[in-house]
């Protein structure tokens, strides 16, 4: 994922603007980073090592959800909606 791609996210998602590490900012990028690797694991069935950073991507991003609802649940329904996530 290129840093133009990274830095439209954050300008999405960012709390003010020099905002780059929020809860938000930080379920975008990995939203992104995972369908990216969901394409390639569709056209790589075997590349385990990418399987392996996927699942890890995906429980970072299950954390990051758990803590924003039991912290802003107002912020995490708003969030889910805008990335379209089924939660």
């Amino acid at each position: 994922m290129s840093q133009v791609d990274k830095s439209a996210i954050r300008q999405q998602f960012q709390r003010h603007e020099r905002d780059t590490g929020s809860s938000e900012v930080q379920i975008a990028v990995l939203t992104k980073e995972i369908e990216r690797l969901t394409a390639h694991m569709k056209a790589n069935k075997h590349d385990h090592s990418s399987r392996y950073g996927l699942i890890r991507k995906v429980n970072n991003r299950r954390k990051l959800l758990d803590y924003l609802k039991r912290e802003d649940e107002a912020c995490y329904k708003k969030t889910i909606a805008a990335l379209g996530l089924r939660r």
